[in-house]
């Protein structure tokens, strides 16, 4: 369970992040200020913090300043009801993931610390990635290809299936490049509704539709220097493709309302979960903005095609995981390292990490058995084929699969959708086609 600080001097505020949090199945603590805050800090650790920007006895720049003088490598999500764009720059600058505007829904919140959490490294402890887990030739070369990318500006389209480590590549290419110390911007073109994807990718001035009180800088204004991450892009809405594609062109940014363009000078990566050149056969994406992106193609194997990587990660993410006052005890027996290998992985290397964080907690010593994988998996076999029922519908299935996953996920809809393969707007939709509950706030 990761651990979670919130501070905001408002208390019905506090209150709010707290609930969302703890039935995100979050372990929570709050702060009154920045002086609280950072008390609370040292008596840590905490996997996130999540910030106003202004407070009474200070600003969230001054928790982000303290959170990184302990850990650095500490996620610092900002939130701010007075949003501005010399702000939004100077806070991702100086090492924020991500700089919101209130009010902000807690899905969003949880997707962007999810994505943060499970991409900034491998092992959360600083040290460079994929380092000693890259063992099969297949992964090997998927990293060469793109460190030899990342010395030039060129854009980069990645696909791969959902839990290979997109972004994971993505950081890698970041780091290694001239514009390491820049800024990494991520934004999921899944996790925001239609409307709001423009806002949150081109930014506004005050007035430019309801509720834009003040203006806001965009994530292609905010990854100026750096990096800017279009993670799923085949789920970006055909209206707002052309726009996109004139920002690659142009290297000028159109905010809403607003008559003046904007220069920026970033390179783009973007990842996509399925085959973009099917979309755009089928019409749900445009050539010319396929081809734009994809200067370079990288594609990642899905795990089940790269056996050789499993000891390593699964050696990696028991060092990960284990207590840290058992630290180096534990050990994967021979059994369950068998089975490792003969399972398929349909959620990939995110799908190996939980199956392994699970054995932990249902270990009784530090020799790690072989376990079940029915509660684990969705895609189990049986003689190599799918455990199937005959005289179910197509339709029926799918309900069913999506609300056991739902509630093996605790109802965490970014999660569902990165187990079965989806985006979180399908999810969100099926959710609904089905009349299953609301398990989180929209």
């Amino acid at each position: 369970m990761n651990n979670v600080l919130i501070v905001d001097d408002e208390v019905a505020m506090r209150a709010a992040l707290e609930a969302s949090f703890r039935r995100g199945g979050w372990c929570v603590q709050t702060a009154t200020g920045v002086s609280d805050a950072l008390s609370k800090f040292r008596t840590g650790p905490f996997e996130l913090v999540v910030t106003d920007m202004r407070m009474t006895d200070g600003d969230g720049l001054q928790v982000m300043q303290g959170v990184r003088a302990f850990v650095p490598e500490t996620p610092v999500i900002l939130l701010t009801a007075y949003g501005s764009v010399p702000g939004a720059v100077q806070a991702i600058r100086e090492g924020a993931c991500d700089y919101l505007q209130k009010p902000v829904s807690f899905e969003q919140l949880e997707s962007t610390a999810e994505r943060f959490l499970a991409s900034h490294n491998v092992s959360g402890k600083g040290e460079p990635l994929f380092e000693g887990i890259a063992c099969s030739a297949r992964f090997r070369a998927v990293i060469a290809r793109a460190q030899r990318v990342s010395q030039t500006d060129a854009d980069i389209l990645i696909e791969a299936e959902s839990g290979t480590g997109k972004e994971l590549l993505a950081r890698l290419i970041h780091r290694s490049s001239p514009r390491s110390e820049g800024p990494f911007v991520a934004v999921n073109c899944s996790a925001f509704p239609d409307n709001l994807l423009e806002s949150e990718l081109f930014g506004h001035v005050r007035g430019a539709f309801t509720g834009a009180h003040g203006p806001k800088a965009g994530k292609f204004e905010l990854a100026d220097g750096g990096t800017l991450l279009l993670d799923e892009i085949g789920e970006m809405p055909l209206a707002l493709q052309p726009k996109l594609l004139r920002v690659l062109q142009e290297r000028e940014v159109d905010r809403l309302g607003d008559t003046r363009p904007v220069r920026v000078n970033m390179r783009v990566i973007a990842t996509t979960n399925r085959s973009l050149r099917d979309d755009v056969d089928a019409g749900r994406f445009r050539a010319d903005l396929y081809y734009r992106l994809n200067v370079v193609p990288i594609t990642i194997p899905p795990l089940r095609e790269r056996l050789e990587d499993i000891p390593a990660l699964a050696k990696h993410f028991l060092r990960k995981h284990e207590p840290k006052s058992q630290c180096g005890l534990f050990e994967i027996s021979p059994e369950l390292a068998e089975q490792l290998q003969e399972h398929d992985w349909p959620g990939n290397v995110r799908e190996l990490e939980n199956f392994i964080r699970r054995a932990l907690a249902l270990s009784s010593g530090t020799v790690l058995p072989a376990q079940p994988m029915e509660e684990n998996s969705q895609s189990r076999r049986a003689d190599g084929r799918e455990a199937l029922r005959s005289g179910v519908t197509l339709q029926s299935m799918e309900r069913q699969l999506l609300e056991k996953t739902l509630e093996a996920t605790g109802g965490n809809r970014t999660r569902t959708a990165e187990l079965m393969g989806l985006s979180l707007r399908t999810v969100r939709n099926k959710i609904r086609e089905y009349g299953l509950p609301a398990w989180r706030p929209a």
